[in-house]
């Protein structure tokens, strides 16, 4: 039994650090819940330093930048502000970002050009390296706005995609006796790894709601953020159904069923266009094989009993 006696302190030390552990992660997890719940004032003195995105915004450079640059337009600004929250920025100095990065890349992307030129011993000279300079200087600038475009798009496909699951388990949470802002909060919560965009809406909405802000006004503005026309639908559904007095949960079944309905025509039309897509492959690549084992051995025939004879003719001759 002497033998196991280091083995067994180690193994009780062991447990009571994990022990300790898990209890201090415990602790920590609620004194963050409970601080996100308070707001984010909770336990703050006055002379507390601001929030650091207000901070990052609010510096001297990004208001030069906001008042000096394209987006010193207010309706420019707005409009610049919405599409990066359509892809998910929602970073107060979102639009300042956008703007500085496309000036870095319109600046580095010609300066890189001309290095690795300089480096591989071919250097542009007269009109070809004034073409390249403004043709990666143009690329710059346009590279932000397409990889915004690109990111708008992929997020509302993948909102179009994650709403109908998200409506199902608002439908089962108003059905249990949950109200329309806890259902809000619940769905938040519990679709976060498997629909984190969906979730990142309602997460907000529903903080929106905490704060004080009107429901119909905050669901307009998820609306506007998603961009996507099953949810304005859903939003005026909702808006209309709580001015006409109608039933919520009734409102909220026959939707959800007109959304499985729509994601299953919606499915049945993807299905349709695959004998279209695949004609070019079949045309391009499998025809020809298939045509010429066809007649490959009419071919082989053909020369085998006609080359002799066309020799035995030459041989006459």
């Amino acid at each position: 039994m002497i033998p196991f006696l280091p083995l067994l302190i180690e193994l009780i030390l062991f447990g009571i650090i994990v022990a300790l552990v898990f209890a201090v992660d415990g602790e920590v997890s609620r004194f963050l819940n409970q601080r996100r719940r308070l707001g984010p004032g909770a336990g703050r003195v006055s002379t507390a330093l601001p929030p650091l995105t207000k901070r990052v915004a609010d510096t001297p450079f990004f208001r030069w930048v906001r008042t000096s640059t394209s987006i010193r337009d207010g309706e420019e600004f707005q409009t610049l502000t919405l599409n990066l929250a359509r892809a998910g920025i929602d970073h107060p100095a979102g639009p300042v970002w956008f703007v500085v990065s496309r000036f870095l890349l319109a600046v580095l992307l010609p300066l890189i050009f001309l290095l690795v030129q300089r480096a591989m011993g071919q250097t542009a000279s007269g009109f070809g390296l004034v073409l390249w300079t403004l043709l990666s200087c143009a690329a710059g600038l346009m590279l932000p706005g397409i990889y915004i475009k690109r990111r708008v798009a992929a997020r509302q496909a993948e909102l179009e995609r994650e709403f109908p699951d998200a409506l199902d388990l608002m439908v089962v949470c108003i059905e249990a006796g949950l109200g329309l802002d806890a259902a809000f909060v619940r769905i938040g919560q519990a679709m976060g790894r498997s629909h984190p965009a969906i979730a990142a809406e309602l997460t907000r909405l529903s903080e929106e709601l905490a704060a004080g802000k009107g429901r119909s006004e905050a669901m307009r503005a998820m609306a506007m953020r998603a961009g996507v026309s099953s949810i304005r639908s859903f939003v005026a559904l909702i808006i209309q159904s709580e001015m006409l007095g109608a039933s919520v949960a009734l409102t909220f079944r026959t939707y959800a069923a007109e959304m499985r309905q729509a994601r299953y025509l919606a499915a049945e039309r993807r299905a349709m266009r695959i004998p279209v897509l695949m004609t070019l492959p079949l045309v391009t690549c499998i025809l020809p094989v298939i045509v010429a084992a066809l007649l490959l051995p009419v071919i082989i025939d053909v020369v085998r009993h006609l080359m002799p004879a066309l020799s035995g003719v030459h041989g006459v001759g």
